[in-house]
């Protein structure tokens, strides 16, 4: 998860995959309750939420739009497809609709 405030990332939690999967992912719900509880005391929001796509391009997939349930958050994926230039998106995912938002990398 990509925690922050508006649509600046301050902090990256990587989340545990209870799939153990490379072709899927589901959030463990415990470490996911905790990692939230820790973003409202420290007076931030869920951004995004980001992972990647190992053996294909950085579009949402069927599963993706399926479970996408936190329409206020960016949906950030990495297509793996081409290990030497990794492809990096973001989408919006409302009521199964995909629309592709600009990202600004900022690296302090």
């Amino acid at each position: 998860m990509l925690a922050g405030k508006g649509r600046v990332v301050d902090k990256i939690y990587g989340m545990t995959n209870v799939e153990h999967s490379n072709v899927s992912y589901l959030m463990d719900a415990a470490e996911q309750f905790r990692v939230m509880k820790e973003m409202r005391q420290e007076g931030m929001e869920m951004v995004a939420i980001y992972h990647s796509h190992p053996h294909s391009v950085a579009y949402p997939s069927a599963k993706d739009v399926e479970l996408a349930f936190y329409p206020d958050s960016v949906y950030v994926i990495a297509g793996l497809l081409a290990e030497e230039r990794p492809e990096i998106r973001a989408f919006e995912i409302i009521d199964s609709e995909v629309r592709e938002v600009r990202i600004n990398p900022i690296v302090a």
